[in-house]
């Protein structure tokens, strides 16, 4: 191969930064080899690409200096899906501790992935429920991956953590500010409208209902 053609090819895969690709995508950047699958393999190699599972791969870090999109491989990885509960609030700065597993709601039933870039969990979530408080993030790069809202995030991780049903107000208050050590600041730009349509689902009820009246409260004492 030509050398312009081997700097071209790099600077392509440097231009992906850090979203997942496909084989199909790849095959289809290599169209021009002879053996696509041959140079993927060369590519792994060389320290261009990273195989995050088969038919999955990324561009190495090492090579871009631009970290992987750890929730867009999460939503690629097992779908459908959104990324929620611990790691959703550690990205909102509801909690301060650094989350390193890649945390996600699914229809489909609940799956760990432990791979090189990252341990990844998905927990199966009723679709009337799914469905509730899902946004796009943007990466620098104009890629976007799905994950729940603050509110979904925060119901996710009271419904779905088990064992767990606490009803009174001081309980959850201890719970939320003293275990989680969550943001203040953050409940009060909660919109409860989320809120309740989780309560609607009819999951946990109570302790939904005691989260409800909290975020309202707090909004009522800075208003």
């Amino acid at each position: 191969m030509q050398n312009n053609d081997l700097m071209q090819l790099e600077k392509k895969l440097s231009s992906l930064g850090g979203v997942p690709l496909t084989h199909g995508a790849l095959v289809s950047m290599l169209n021009e080899y002879r053996s696509p699958n041959d140079k993927i393999v060369r590519l792994i190699g060389d320290g261009w690409l990273v195989p995050i599972k088969k038919g999955l791969y990324a561009v190495s870090p090492e090579r871009t200096t631009i970290p992987i999109s750890t929730p867009l491989v999460a939503n690629l990885l097992y779908g459908p899906s959104y990324v929620s509960m611990d790691y959703a609030l550690y990205h909102y700065g509801i909690i301060p501790e650094r989350v390193i597993e890649v945390t996600s709601m699914t229809t489909k039933r609940g799956k760990v992935y432990d791979l090189p870039i990252a341990r990844f969990s998905y927990t199966h979530s009723q679709p009337q429920l799914y469905s509730i408080g899902i946004d796009r993030i943007e990466n620098a790069d104009q890629t976007g991956y799905l994950m729940a809202s603050p509110e979904k995030a925060l119901c996710d991780k009271l419904i779905f953590t088990r064992n767990l049903n606490i009803q009174s107000h001081k309980a959850l208050k201890a719970l939320l500010f003293d275990d989680l050590r969550i943001d203040e600041d953050a409940l009060v730009q909660f919109n409860p409208e989320i809120i309740r349509e989780c309560i609607a689902v009819g999951l946990k009820t109570e302790m939904l209902q005691a989260l409800l009246i909290l975020v309202n409260d707090m909004q009522r004492e800075v208003s």
